[in-house]
C-alpha cells in the first residue's frame, strides 16, 4: 500500500463511489477519505460530511487526516445546472478555487479535477474534436469547466503545483443511478431494459454523443494520476474518448439481448445541449503522453451492463 492519503470530494456520486473503492485497493482503507454533502447509502470507507463551499471545514478534514492528494469530483452537472445557473456557477467554481488554494497553502502533492465534453460548443469541430480547439460552451456547467481548466493550468504554472484533469465523455456504469447529466439517458436505458420496461428518450434517435464505460474511466483516471509528471504535457484537461453512439444505436445493441425492448423519443431542452457537443473525440494526446487506451466498445459495454444489472435486479425480477 502507498503512503499518500487521498481525500475524495463528492464521493457519493456516480464516479466517486466507484473511484473510492478502487483507490482503497491501491492506497489502503485508512488512506482514502470520502466526503460529500450526503451520507453514503452504506459505509464502505472513512466518511466526512463536507460542503465544498465551507473552507474551514475543508481545511479541518485535510489536517485531520494529513491528506496529500485531493480528487475534487463535486459539481452540479449540465442538465441540473441549467435549472439554477448562478448556484451551479458558485458551487462548481468557488468549490474548485477552495481546493486549489488549500492545496497550494498545504503543499499537497497532487490534485485531480474532472472536466467534461461540455467545454465544447457549436463552434467546435464535431468529428474527432481536437485537443486544442474552440471552447465556447452553451451551458453554465460547461462554462465552469472551461474556467476550471484554466485555473488549474494557472496554479500549475504560477505555483508549480501538480494538477491533472480529463475531459470525460458521458460516463456509463451499473454502479449508480443517473445524476442529472445530458448523457445520463445511456445509463437509464439499461435499467429500463433489465426491468422489462420501455424507455422514453429525451434526445432524438440519431443524436450521437461520445460515451465511455465506467471501468475505462476509473482505469484512465488512475493511469493519468500515476504517470510521471514529466509525461504530462496538458495542464488544462486531456481529451478522453471511449465509444460514440446514438440512442437508436444503443437501443439496437440492447435488442440483441432483449429483442422485445423498445425506445420512443420525446426530446426536451437537453436536445439543444447535446447538439452543442461533439460526435467523437480525438484523444491522441493522451495516448501519446501516458499510454491511454480504451478497452470497451458498444457491444462489450452493453453485454457487461446487462449482465451486472441483471445480477443487481435479480431479487426484484424473481
Amino acid at each position: 500500500m502507498r503512503k499518500d492519503t487521498i481525500l475524495i470530494i463528492g464521493a457519493n456520486g456516480q464516479l466517486g463511489s466507484v473511484l473510492t473503492e478502487k483507490l482503497q485497493t491501491i492506497f489502503g482503507y485508512d488512506h482514502v477519505i470520502s466526503s460529500d454533502i450526503r451520507q453514503p447509502a452504506e459505509e464502505k470507507s472513512i466518511f466526512e460530511y463536507l460542503d465544498i463551499l465551507d473552507k474551514k471545514r475543508l481545511e479541518a478534514v485535510v489536517e485531520k487526516y494529513q491528506v496529500t492528494q485531493i480528487y475534487h469530483l463535486a459539481a452540479i452537472l449540465s442538465a441540473s445546472g441549467e435549472k439554477n445557473p448562478l448556484k451551479t456557477w458558485d458551487i462548481n467554481m468557488q468549490g474548485l478555487l477552495n481546493v486549489l488554494e488549500l492545496a497550494r497553502v498545504k503543499k499537497l502533492s497532487k490534485v485531480y479535477f474532472p472536466s467534461s465534453i461540455a467545454v465544447f460548443g457549436l463552434e467546435t469541430p464535431r468529428i474527432n474534436t481536437p485537443q486544442h480547439t474552440v471552447l465556447a460552451p452553451t451551458t453554465v456547467y460547461g462554462m465552469s469547466k472551461v474556467a476550471g481548466e484554466n485555473w488549474c493550468q494557472y496554479y500549475c504554472k504560477r505555483y508549480g503545483m501538480d494538477i491533472r484533469s480529463l475531459r470525460y465523455p458521458g460516463v456509463i456504469g451499473y454502479q449508480s443511478l443517473p445524476g442529472g447529466g445530458t448523457t445520463d439517458y445511456a445509463v437509464d436505458i439499461f435499467h429500463k431494459a433489465i426491468l422489462k420496461e420501455s424507455f422514453v428518450c429525451f434526445l432524438e434517435a440519431e443524436t450521437k454523443l461520445p460515451m465511455i464505460y465506467m471501468d475505462d474511466v476509473i482505469r484512465g483516471t488512475i493511469e493519468l494520476m500515476d504517470a510521471p509528471s514529466s509525461d504530462i504535457s496538458i495542464r488544462t484537461s486531456y481529451n478522453l474518448s471511449g465509444v460514440s453512439f446514438s440512442p437508436k444505436e444503443i437501443t439496437e445493441a440492447i435488442q440483441k439481448y432483449i429483442p422485445s425492448f423498445k425506445t420512443s423519443y420525446s426530446p426536451d431542452f437537453r436536445q439543444a445541449i447535446a447538439e452543442s457537443w461533439p460526435d467523437s473525440i480525438d484523444d491522441s494526446q493522451a495516448k501519446k503522453d501516458w499510454g491511454w487506451k480504451t478497452m470497451y466498445d458498444l457491444e462489450g459495454m452493453t453485454e457487461d451492463m446487462l449482465f451486472q444489472l441483471g445480477k443487481k435486479y435479480k431479487p426484484v425480477l424473481a
